[in-house]
């Protein structure tokens, strides 16, 4: 809410006050009137102490007060007259001291001109006040600020540095170099270098980009500007393009500075890939942050940074040396960065001796930074909630579960036919996984309804890997078939519960022949590729290649989910009695620990354990 500065209001009460007042005390006339015989009789009897001539006004000063007031005023018609008549009194009385003094103002009296003047000077102070307020509204009002960019300047909060940011060794390297050079511009200069007019920070949400861009600022120690670039988008074509040049104006004001736009691909789309054709605003946007950028405006001392999930939609011209000289991915952190990020979010909670982070970092495989925060959040609010003043490894274990899945819905009312349905299901994902050379082993099975998912099966990497192999996906899905095939196999029917699976089994399936080149048939080439059409990437493509083609690779794409089909069938047939006792343990416990489960497989005693996702990881 703006607030509100009463100060120049009463300011300008006051003054209204006091010219009203001023107008009323000269229009209003107080003084007793009286006729002309009556003051000739004041001047015969001697009760005349002084008086003024004005014009033809006289006021009379009297000894003794007549009707109450000591000063009465007469309008003279013949003021020259009036004078020569009481001329001998005027001689005696001021020579014997009755009179002590008198005055006489040659002039006309009051004219028009006297009573105009006032309304005129308080009408214009009346206007200058009223322009001055609407001036004043016009100022703040919304459309005067249209062509304003919406600059966050400086950074909130703490002062953020390198060593704020956790991981990321070499994205910080590379940046450090700029840093460098806003602070000793002289050393390279020298050698001829210049400094780099646009860095462009990628990669996947909530990797750190935007912190890292405030950890250049704050290492550098210059102004930084920050700016989402959806502020530059308005309704009225032209708006953005001003706004562009405001922010560029500001920096160039504060040199050196740096002019962070998040989310850079708001304004950075290619451009023809619309509807709008080039007269759009975003294409006008576009088109001044480039001349902004490089052109024949001058930048110096001014560094753009800019943020973006999607590169790949940005605009060359964009993307070229000269404007973005330098890209920087910022990827998903590895298990010692993890460490590393979690080592930082945990320093202003309070952590039970038992929580391992490294244990933690080892078993949350593609977790960002921005996953991991919010993952020490939960296990404090779930500490919080059972009165426990730290978090223990239970804690974030449940945290885990909760941000992947959702949270527990034990209260549902769930039917012993459904309960076994899903027990059956999450049993064949699990017994076909456990038999796969390549798939991740389960961490833990669970019939307890999460979010949408009636029930779980959690895989997870002992080590994490850049590349998946072909065979590794086709073991993918012959796992995700798992829950399928146990329903045909065990109960001579199948139900809906399987259709997420199906979908990401038929995506691997598609990816592998027409995206990865794996088909022995259609040999090592990619189907996906094609002309954009309309807006986006994403909204349409054209085929880049034949109707044959495509059938070919529907029936590839149908033999490859045959295959793992018939695979997955032969694995819970020779499986059979194990996973039954996989189902009769879920119906009894509801929840099956990675533990639990291989010593099922095994053949051994199924111990009591706590059913941890970060089993089997070990921390030393």
């Amino acid at each position: 809410m703006k607030k509100v500065r009463f100060f120049p209001i009463l300011l300008y009460v006051l003054v209204l006050i006091l010219l009203f007042s001023w107008l009323l005390g000269m229009f209003d006339d107080t003084s007793v009137r009286i006729s002309y015989s009556e003051v000739i009789t004041q001047f015969e009897s001697e009760n005349v102490s002084s008086f003024e001539v004005k014009g033809s006004r006289l006021t009379l000063q009297l000894h003794e007060p007549m009707s109450g007031s000591w000063e009465v005023v007469h309008s003279l018609a013949d003021p020259e007259g009036f004078h020569e008549e009481i001329r001998p009194l005027l001689e005696k009385q001021t020579k014997s001291g009755i009179i002590s003094g008198y005055n006489f103002i040659a002039g006309k009296g009051w004219s028009a001109y006297d009573f105009v003047f006032p309304i005129i000077l308080a009408g214009l102070v009346l206007i200058l006040i009223w322009a001055f307020l609407a001036g004043r509204a016009n100022n703040n009002h919304p459309m005067n600020n249209f062509g304003k960019a919406n600059v966050i300047s400086g950074q909130p909060g703490k002062k953020v540095t390198f060593q704020d940011v956790a991981g990321m060794e070499e994205e910080k390297r590379e940046l450090y170099e700029v840093v460098d050079f806003l602070r000793n511009p002289a050393k390279y200069t020298a050698v001829g270098a210049k400094i780099p007019h646009g860095i462009l920070l990628s990669g996947p949400p909530g990797t750190g980009k935007t912190l890292l861009a405030r950890a250049v600022a704050g290492e550098a120690g210059v102004q930084f500007l920050s700016i989402s670039a959806s502020d530059f988008m308005e309704l009225y074509v032209g708006v953005g393009a001003s706004r562009v040049r405001d922010v560029f104006a500001q920096a160039r004001k504060i040199a050196p500075a740096i002019i962070f736009i998040d989310e850079i691909d708001a304004i950075g789309r290619r451009r023809g890939s619309g509807m709008g054709g080039g007269h759009d605003e975003r294409e006008q946007t576009l088109n001044q942050l480039l001349v902004e950028m490089d052109g024949f405006s001058k930048s110096e001392g001014v560094i753009v940074l800019a943020a973006t999930n999607r590169r790949d939609i940005l605009d060359p011209a964009l993307l070229r040396p000269g404007r973005f000289d330098r890209h920087i991915y910022v990827g998903v952190p590895d298990s010692a960065e993890r460490e590393a990020i979690l080592k930082v979010h945990a320093k202003n909670k309070h952590i039970d001796d038992s929580v391992k982070l490294k244990t933690v970092a080892l078993a949350t495989a593609g977790f960002t930074g921005a996953d991991l925060s919010n993952l020490l959040n939960e296990a404090a609010i779930l500490a919080a909630r059972d009165n426990r003043p730290a978090m223990n490894m239970n804690d974030i274990n449940e945290a885990m579960m909760k941000v992947l899945a959702g949270p527990e819905k034990r209260n549902r009312v769930r039917l012993q036919k459904d309960l076994k349905l899903t027990a059956i299901h999450e049993a064949g994902h699990a017994v076909a996984m456990y038999n796969l050379p390549t798939h991740d082993p389960v961490r833990q099975i669970s019939i307890i309804p999460r979010g949408w998912a009636l029930g779980m099966t959690w895989s997870q990497p002992e080590e994490e890997s850049a590349h998946l192999t072909r065979n590794e996906m086709y073991e993918m899905i012959v796992g995700l078939l798992g829950g399928r095939v146990a329903e045909e196999l065990f109960l001579d029917d199948i139900s809906t519960g399987a259709s997420n699976d199906i979908d990401r089994a038929s995506k691997l399936a598609r990816d592998m022949v027409g995206r990865y080149g794996m088909s022995k048939t259609l040999g090592t080439i990619s189907y996906t590729s094609g002309e954009e059409l309309f807006i986006g990437r994403d909204f349409e493509r054209t085929k880049s290649y034949s109707e044959k083609i495509a059938g070919t690779m529907d029936d590839e794409v149908k033999a490859l989910i045959e295959k793992a089909y018939n695979h997955c069938a032969e694995i819970l047939k020779n499986n059979q009695q194990k996973l039954q006792q996989v189902v009769d343990f879920l119906m009894e416990h509801e929840v099956m620990s990675g533990t639990q489960f291989r010593q099922c497989m095994e053949g051994k005693e199924i111990t009591e354990d706590t059913g941890s996702l970060f089993d089997g990881f070990d921390a030393e």
